[in-house]
C-alpha cells in the first residue's frame, strides 16, 4: 500500500505456508510470505513474513531489498529443499508466472 500511495506501479505475489513441504513436516503451516515489486522491473520493494521460523527468514529479504534485487534473481538464487526458506523463491515465482 506504501508503494501504491507513492504512486508506484506494483504487484503482489503470495505463498501459503500450507504448500510448503517443510511447513507441513514441522505441522505448522499458518502463515504466508509476501512479496510486492515494480510491475514494470521486477525489482522488490517489499516483503512481509508471518509464519513458522519468520525471524530466521528475515535474512535474505533484508539483503534482497539491500541489493535492489528482482523477483528473477530471488527465483533463480539457490534454495534447498525442503526449507521454509525457499516460500520466498515461491511467492517470486508466482508473479513470474504471470508475466
Amino acid at each position: 500500500e506504501q508503494a501504491k500511495e507513492k504512486g508506484e506501479r506494483v504487484k503482489v505475489g503470495r505463498f501459503s505456508f500450507q504448500a510448503s513441504g517443510k511447513a507441513v513436516a514441522l505441522g505448522d503451516t499458518e502463515g504466508l510470505v509476501k512479496v510486492v515489486a515494480d510491475a514494470e522491473h521486477g525489482e522488490i520493494l517489499g516483503l512481509h513474513i508471518i509464519g513458522p521460523e519468520a525471524t530466521e527468514m528475515i535474512a535474505e529479504a533484508t539483503m534482497a531489498r539491500t541489493l535492489e534485487a528482482t523477483l528473477h534473481e530471488v527465483h533463480h538464487s539457490v534454495h534447498a529443499h525442503p526449507t521454509l526458506s525457499e516460500t520466498l523463491m515461491e511467492a517470486a515465482e508466482t508473479l513470474l508466472r504471470r508475466a
